[in-house]
């Protein structure tokens, strides 16, 4: 059996690194549930008519919910208007960021790209590092050591988790991120998985993005008001906490270090509004097991596949139920996970070593 520390490395540089290698987790092959052929073609067929309304709606609501708080500007009026558009903005652009960064949310490849652009500006995120990141996030979902984009840390970080319901850390972050790629420099972490031959794109990507928030610096100046702000770079930090209500349950209290995203990954029903907001993201295990098939279908994969997975969270309220105890559990206990169970007949879990022998 393997022994890991009460504290794990989940840097892509440390030792966890290494020992994912060794344990066979990176690159691994991943259970899937089996769909027929015929079925897994209809479900992959892409499709610019969803995506186009949505997305126009999308726009139409930063647009009136912005100029509402453009005109009730200096008035407790604006207040309202401007919690909408920090929603439209800091957590609804992380789901068009999400689906056009695996270009299936339209058929057509530039609308991809020009929307996965717009929405990785609006997130503080390198476009061209969070390609690449969450490629890998999806090859080694959950690996510690290998995946970057492991939010639910163990021991978790109740402070953290707590400050970015008004991205007090996250956006920091990313803007300090932007500024070293703008000066030509990767992380340790993000060198270990950005290819040599996209970082030239990466450092002037960052070094556009910081000239528009220069540019809203400016304006702010002239203008002697944060207007500009809370229009441009600001809803990244009090727009972002429905994103983490939302977001979290995705993978927070789930295993590590496993081959199967019925176990590593959540579905949670949620009503129409939200899954609007959030792009169907709500069917996560669902999207781990077959990224490529698009929002739209991903309540018809559900039901493709439901025979063989655990059950969903019946609501946002009935995930964080199960999971608020096992976080507090885990602070002292930072081994303790949430083992969903599988359904009679369904198939085997495929499980890591240290998994497999508790």
């Amino acid at each position: 059996m393997i022994k890991f520390p009460t504290e794990r490395d989940y840097s892509l540089t440390g030792p966890e690194a290494q020992r994912a290698i060794e344990n066979g987790l990176a690159g691994a092959e991943w259970y899937r549930t089996p769909i027929d052929r015929k079925t897994m073609k209809a479900l992959m067929r892409r499709s610019d008519g969803p995506a186009l309304r949505d997305t126009a709606l999308w726009f139409a609501l930063l647009a009136l919910t912005g100029a509402g708080g453009i005109v009730l500007w200096g008035s407790w009026w604006a207040v309202p208007f401007f919690i909408a558009y920090g929603v439209l903005y800091g957590s609804a652009a992380d789901s068009r960021w999400h689906e056009c960064g695996h270009r299936t949310a339209f058929k057509t490849v530039w609308m991809n790209d020009a929307v996965y652009q717009i929405a990785s500006f609006m997130m503080m995120r390198n476009p061209v590092v969070w390609r690449w990141s969450h490629t890998r996030h999806h090859t080694d979902t959950i690996i510690v050591g290998r995946d970057p984009e492991i939010s639910g840390m163990r021991p978790p970080q109740l402070i953290v988790i707590g400050l970015n319901l008004l991205g007090l850390v996250s956006a920091p972050q990313s803007f300090a991120a932007l500024a070293r790629n703008a000066m030509g420099r990767l992380s340790p972490d993000e060198a270990d998985f950005v290819p040599e031959s996209e970082r030239p794109k990466a450092y002037w990507i960052a070094r556009a993005h910081m000239a528009i928030y220069a540019a809203t610096l400016v304006a702010c100046l002239a203008i002697g008001s944060i207007l500009p702000a809370m229009l441009i770079g600001l809803p990244r930090l009090y727009g972002t906490w429905l994103l983490l209500v939302l977001g979290l349950p995705q993978h927070l209290g789930l295993a590590e270090d496993v081959l199967d995203h019925r176990l590593n990954a959540r579905t949670v029903l949620m009503n129409p509004v939200l899954r609007f907001l959030y792009w169907n993201m709500n069917f996560h295990m669902e999207h781990h097991m077959y990224p490529m098939v698009p929002y739209h279908a991903l309540p018809r994969l559900h039901e493709a596949v439901k025979h063989d997975c655990p059950p969903p969270s019946p609501s946002l309220y009935a995930a964080w139920r199960e999971i608020i105890p096992c976080v507090l559990r885990q602070l002292r206990d930072p081994h303790h996970f949430i083992r969903p169970q599988l359904p009679d007949g369904a198939g085997p879990a495929r499980q890591s070593p240290p998994l497999a022998a508790e």
